[in-house]
């Protein structure tokens, strides 16, 4: 069953903007990451909840790289709802092994109630720490985009030569470059 859900937990970038995601649901998520290993056990990770659709914080994010001819999700395929997570900027290296066990906790939580997310890195923080009055003792350390998705995601495998570099076909169906089992085991 754990298979079934992390490949149905894509990196979706077009959502059905018509469909909320409340604020119980965020906080359902955020309590998935709550509840999973740290480091040291320091717990110091914080969260930002946005409940509703923003066009002001959609505009601080910037959408697959690898795609040069597209700039993001159109109105009507954006984000319903975010999670952006915080850390102090006092707390030790560790957040950072935190930070990916807490996105991958949330987004196959999400997954699992037929959500779909994004997890996005390149963002312009000090934009968005302003726009959503973050406390500026803690920094953005990641923003995850969410809501229901509405793109078909297609993993391709591929060899150990191939490009990784996801795509969109004829069909505009995204398309995810995976290297196979054997090329990532060493030994």
């Amino acid at each position: 069953m754990i298979r079934q859900l992390v490949l149905r937990n894509r990196s979706y970038r077009r959502f059905d903007q018509s469909k909320s995601i409340n604020r119980q649901t965020l906080r359902d998520l955020v309590d998935l990451a709550r509840l999973s290993p740290s480091a040291a056990n320091l717990q110091n990770l914080r969260y930002w909840l946005v409940d509703t659709p923003n066009n002001d914080l959609f505009g601080c994010l910037h959408w697959a790289n690898y795609l040069k001819d597209w700039d993001g999700p159109l109105e009507g395929e954006r984000p319903a709802a975010y999670i952006l997570i915080l850390a102090p900027h006092n707390c030790t290296k560790y957040h950072y092994f935190d930070t990916g066990i807490a996105c991958q906790s949330m987004l196959l939580g999400a997954t699992e109630i037929g959500l779909g997310g994004c997890i996005l890195a390149s963002v312009n923080r000090e934009e968005a720490q302003k726009l959503l009055e973050i406390p500026t003792e803690y920094e953005i350390l990641l923003v995850i985009a969410l809501g229901v998705p509405a793109e078909v995601v297609i993993i391709d495998q591929i060899s150990a030569q191939d490009n990784i570099e996801y795509w969109r076909d004829e069909k505009d169906r995204h398309h995810v470059p995976k290297r196979s089992l054997d090329t990532l085991i060493l030994n």
